[in-house]
């Protein structure tokens, strides 16, 4: 299948970011949303973006206006017709699986459905989904734009051509596929996992502050420390990451999700996105 029309779903921080990055590459791409609110200020956040790397020179104002030429905002789920879908809306399996189900109803069968989900499994939820083998995970990274990385995950059903054309898909938005089957936190989210409750813990036993750890982990070569990352990242999502992981993994006591992350989501404090988290924005 020749992908010609990218929809991604979700117009929050990450799914704007990846219409973006797919526009950028010259890729028709749908941006859709049920929030007219949310749907306007992502077309503002693009807007800002691509004006931001005008003024540095790294694209001409004539580029510009194609990009935002390659993109439409739309609230309209009719309107949503494409030859791949990446959805990146709320963290919960039912509300995945029912747009991708109505998804498939207004769409033509090879259509490719390719979750953003950081912990969700893919084999779960494509067991609901309509034509199950065409439902992959697409994971990517925020900030999505600058960020290479993207994780391509293979779910017991999803069929080898499906992954193949997604490796395309993210090499032709100029990113780095890594194939990898769906198992907790697939590859990045485990290995990341300790980076986060261990500093976490460190704080929690009174070791050091948030400011000190960061600048440690810095320091050290980390090009943002575990705070001011759980808070760019948003607390709620690492957080239901980790208690994913965690029960996935059957609960092993050195990825016990921190109390104090806990308290910062139940408080709100959710990092950047809520002008407040372990630091204040």
């Amino acid at each position: 299948m020749n992908i010609q029309t990218l929809c991604v779903c979700g117009a929050g921080t990450m799914g704007s970011g990846i219409a973006q990055a797919a526009a950028q590459s010259g890729i028709y791409t749908l941006l859709f949303d049920l929030n007219e609110e949310v749907l306007e200020k992502a077309e503002a956040a693009i807007y800002k973006n691509l004006s931001s790397l005008v003024e540095k020179q790294k694209i001409s104002a004539e580029q510009q206006q194609q990009i935002l030429g390659n993109i439409v905002f739309t609230n309209d789920l009719h309107q949503c017709l494409a030859d791949v879908f990446i959805e990146a809306i709320i963290e919960k399996p039912e509300a995945k699986i029912a747009l991708f189900n109505q998804l498939a109803e207004i769409n033509h069968s090879e259509v490719i459905f390719a979750s953003n989900t950081s912990s969700l499994s893919i084999t779960q939820l494509q067991q609901q989904i309509m034509q199950p083998s065409r439902v992959a995970g697409l994971h990517f990274f925020n900030p999505a734009t600058i960020m290479k990385l993207v994780e391509v995950v293979k779910g017991e059903q999803t069929n080898d051509k499906v992954i193949e054309q997604l490796v395309s898909l993210v090499q032709q938005m100029k990113k780095v596929p890594v194939v990898c089957k769906d198992a907790p936190g697939f590859i990045v989210n485990r290995v990341a996992r300790p980076y986060y409750i261990e500093a976490l813990r460190l704080v929690e036993e009174g070791m050091a502050d948030y400011s000190t750890i960061d600048a440690l982990m810095e320091a050290s070569g980390f090009k943002m420390g575990p705070f001011k990352l759980m808070d760019l990242i948003g607390n709620d999502i690492n957080y239901a990451v980790s208690c994913s992981v965690y029960e996935q993994l059957d609960k092993p006591e050195r990825l016990k999700p921190s109390f104090i992350q806990k308290e910062k989501v139940e408080t709100g404090k959710l990092g950047r996105k809520s002008g407040e988290g372990y630091y204040k924005y």
